[in-house]
């Protein structure tokens, strides 16, 4: 039966988890993702020791480890159903455990000086992106148009590519059951860590990745939505295969960007490399995709506003009948 363990994997998951720092460390993952440094202000014991039990605990399949970089990061394995096994004996802890309620305390502050240090970066660039806000649509209407245009939908995956401040994941948190936010910018990620932490959104994930080269099987996905991201790219039809290439047979593509502007300053203080695109364009690059084009939504600025950009939206799904491998998507770029 599906779901089911055997004798001998549940014996194996309550012996991992049956040790004092092992629990408490399943606490703590299941709160959110820490490396082992963080791991070790949080318990104040030496990273051997910690090493060890980590690694018993993803040896059993109850936590996971995924490396960003040089660092290497630990999560509470919720897809696993041994992991899940384990989510009611969490529950079952006493809020008052002394021991527990200063791992908690500690993590807390971790996450929240970790925030500050996100944000004294991001704050250094703050200016640009409030400056090229003022240029467009409302976020607030683009937004809305972007969750009618995916719909009410529950996602089992949604990948977010070039997730930058994590806000695309907080837009759509009630809408999949699991996120996963792409990003090549290790300082981005970490300004959108603590943003989604401090949001309380926890079905959410971040992992440094390269757009056009992403850690991802194909078929993977329920949805990919691409925001204001294409115009930075050289290739942006090699980023919109790559999308197509991990999106499941009905999946959703969402893109999101400018319509074509002719604000040089963009390419010279916001290192734009394209000025907008045209509809025409990122339809034919979602057909070469093996996608078929959906709706398309153009969001003005209002009427009297100081705003000079237009705001596209492009919907594309992939059809249910044979899929395009990797290989393919790249025989039809070299194509076009």
């Amino acid at each position: 039966m599906r779901g089911r363990l055997s004798s001998g994997v549940l014996v194996d998951s309550l012996r991992a988890a049956g040790e004092p720092t092992r629990l408490r460390l399943l606490l703590l993952l299941s709160h959110g993702e820490f490396n082992v440094k963080d791991l070790t202000q949080i318990l104040g014991q030496s990273q051997p020791r910690l090493s060890r039990h980590l690694k018993l605990l993803t040896d059993a399949g109850l936590i996971e480890r995924f490396q960003e970089g040089s660092a290497v990061f630990y999560r509470f394995s919720e897809a696993s159903p041994n992991a899940r096994l384990l989510v009611p004996l969490l529950n079952a802890l006493d809020e008052a455990d002394s021991v527990l309620v200063r791992d908690l305390a500690r993590a807390e502050a971790l996450s929240e000086e970790k925030h500050r240090a996100a944000q004294a970066y991001f704050e250094t660039h703050a200016a640009a992106w409030d400056e090229i806000r003022s240029h467009h649509a409302p976020e607030a209407a683009v937004e809305a148009a972007m969750l009618e245009a995916v719909g009410a939908g529950q996602f089992d995956l949604l990948i977010d590519l070039g997730t930058g401040t994590g806000r695309i994941l907080e837009l759509f948190r009630g809408h999949a059951r699991r996120a996963i936010g792409f990003d090549i910018n290790r300082e981005m990620l970490a300004h959108a860590r603590a943003r989604l932490a401090a949001s309380g959104v926890r079905n959410s994930q971040l992992r440094l990745g390269d757009i056009f080269n992403l850690p991802v099987e194909d078929n993977a996905a329920d949805a990919v939505v691409i925001h204001q991201v294409l115009h930075f790219l050289d290739d942006p039809a090699h980023a919109v295969a790559e999308a197509a290439r991990v999106l499941k047979p009905s999946g959703r593509l969402l893109i999101v960007d400018f319509a074509p502007h002719d604000i040089e300053a963009m390419r010279d203080d916001y290192a734009h490399r394209r000025l907008g695109f045209e509809r025409q364009q990122i339809e034919d690059w979602i057909k070469r995709s093996g996608l078929r084009s959906g709706d398309y939504q153009a969001i003005r600025p209002p009427v009297g506003s100081d705003g000079k950009l237009t705001v596209s939206l492009w919907l594309a799904h992939k059809p249910s009948g044979p899929v395009r491998n990797k290989h393919q998507a790249a025989e039809i770029l070299s194509e076009g």
